[in-house]
């Protein structure tokens, strides 16, 4: 089950506890694995200018340990498309309650992908933005990610389309996306994953729901 944390409960010493395990989870992947040095700190904490307020934070737990992480950005306000890579986005910028912003998915090694599979903790990731999406009036997603991905997420049927062309970023070939979901694409995931369980709980996507008025 995907653990939610917002303004509503971050304040909780449980929450603070899971986020400076989803922190040194961000730190290792994108600081020590992906090479961000500009983010790298003495603390082994990834923390950023948008890790406030407005941010939903998806944490994946097994056995009380975070091995999945993803953040969801209100594109309503500042974000890391409108603040940081602006130059991925060609034409009008995507925004309103409605869109979204994916960002610092992450997971931890023994958990990831091996082959062309997507993985259980990816599918439960994907699936838990699905099932807020549908259940909190968001239906579109900004992302922006490594061109490998774009099969694989026509593949979960997800409409994908580019915002510009590619771009290399910290030595990656980067697009920025948007990606359209609906009840086909959770289908889709639980198919993959051979299940039709929820991933989230309904009250979760409430409080996410307050977020967007």
């Amino acid at each position: 089950m995907i653990t939610f944390i917002d303004a509503s409960n971050i304040h909780l010493p449980s929450s603070q506890a899971l986020m400076e395990q989803a922190y040194r989870l961000r730190h290792r992947v994108f600081v020590d694995e992906s090479g961000w040095e500009d983010l790298r700190r003495d603390d082994g904490l990834e923390i950023d200018q948008f890790d406030d307020g407005r941010a939903i934070h998806m944490l994946f737990l097994e056995e009380g340990q975070v091995v999945g992480y993803q953040r969801m950005l209100p594109t309503t306000a500042p974000h890391l498309l409108s603040e940081v890579l602006p130059e991925l986005c060609e034409g009008e910028r995507p925004c309103g309650p409605h869109v979204w912003e994916w960002t610092r998915y992450c997971v931890e090694k023994s958990h990831r992908e091996r082959g062309r599979k997507l993985s259980y903790t990816a599918n439960v990731l994907l699936s838990a933005i699905v099932e807020w999406g549908l259940e909190s009036g968001v239906s579109e997603i900004v992302i922006e990610m490594d061109t490998l991905w774009l099969l694989r997420l026509v593949q979960l049927h997800f409409r994908v389309t580019p915002l510009g062309f590619p771009k290399e970023i910290e030595g990656r070939d980067t697009i920025a996306v948007t990606a359209a979901f609906d009840g086909r694409t959770l289908k889709r995931l639980r198919e993959m994953r051979g299940d039709n369980a929820r991933v989230t709980a309904k009250q979760s996507s409430q409080a996410a729901g307050g977020l967007l008025s």
